[in-house]
């Protein structure tokens, strides 16, 4: 049975093609303002590329922020249940999941592979992929750049503020008082891993914990996190991709978790 899954996020869209245990392929790109069109678009462009039509689809199931938007899905899901039946696929011994995403930051108390408890912070940037893309265009450095440049650092900055508007204040007198962009850089990482790192602590995550999200392609917010909670955290091939799969897996009914890496035949 062939199923997809769709995670319309605020920032991006995700789709994915699932056949069983197989990803068939996925892709990833910026929603824009239009959930329906972006889903819509990259859902024909993935199946046109397998050779498959809609009607070879069994059923497909949308999660994340714009999830009711996506109009040919059979059904949709929460997010914190789909990011927990992907990461569980990926990961069977996960026990907890960090989500930091575009616009919000998830911590997921996972047992048997379903959702025991969550955290969210969905009502300020902080802590969110936004707040270092506000950051970045301070610095005047891609955020793609930004990870690697707090890898670099020896003395990380001290930043007081985690409003938005402020860090992006606080940032530029920091610039004026010659401070380097790498220890800026690596303040700012060090104070979102201390934000999300108190949601995950309060959640009582300790070990076996997956980090997904853009963010989580962060090299530098990765060791951050690492050093705020004493861990080493399980990062997915593509971390973007857990909510997604997580739905195509729902639209499939029931999938048995297996302990081995599921075979991916795409990653574009």
């Amino acid at each position: 049975m062939i199923s997809a899954g769709i995670d319309a996020g605020a920032a991006t869209t995700k789709v994915l093609l699932l056949k069983d245990r197989e990803i068939l392929g996925y892709r990833i790109a910026g929603t824009a303002f239009d959930f329906l069109t972006a889903a819509g678009t990259m859902f024909d462009e993935l199946l046109a590329g397998h050779d498959l039509g809609r009607r070879d689809v069994g059923a497909v199931y949308a999660t994340g922020y714009g999830r009711n938007s996506i109009s040919f899905a059979d059904r949709s899901i929460s997010e914190i249940t789909a990011h927990a039946r992907g990461v569980s696929f990926l990961f069977p011994d996960a026990r907890g999941i960090i989500d930091v995403g575009g616009q919000d930051s998830k911590v997921i108390v996972v047992e048997d592979g379903k959702v025991a408890d969550f955290l969210m912070n969905d009502k300020c940037a902080a802590g969110t992929g936004k707040f270092l893309e506000y950051t970045a265009k301070a610095l005047e450095v891609p955020i793609a750049d930004l990870g690697g440049l707090a890898l670099a650092s020896g003395h990380p900055a001290g930043i007081t503020s985690m409003c938005t508007v402020f860090a992006e204040s606080e940032v530029i007198s920091l610039r004026a008082k010659g401070i380097p962009k790498e220890d800026i850089a690596a303040g700012l990482i060090g104070s979102i891993a201390q934000r999300v790192g108190v949601m995950a602590k309060r959640m009582g995550l300790r070990d076996h914990i997956a980090f997904v999200g853009g963010v989580a392609k962060n090299a530098g917010m990765r060791a951050a996190l690492e050093k705020e909670l004493g861990v080493t955290l399980a990062v997915p091939f593509e971390p973007q991709i857990t909510g997604a799969l997580g739905a195509a897996i729902a639209a499939q009914g029931s999938v048995r978790l297996v302990t081995n890496r599921p075979v991916v035949t795409e990653s574009g």
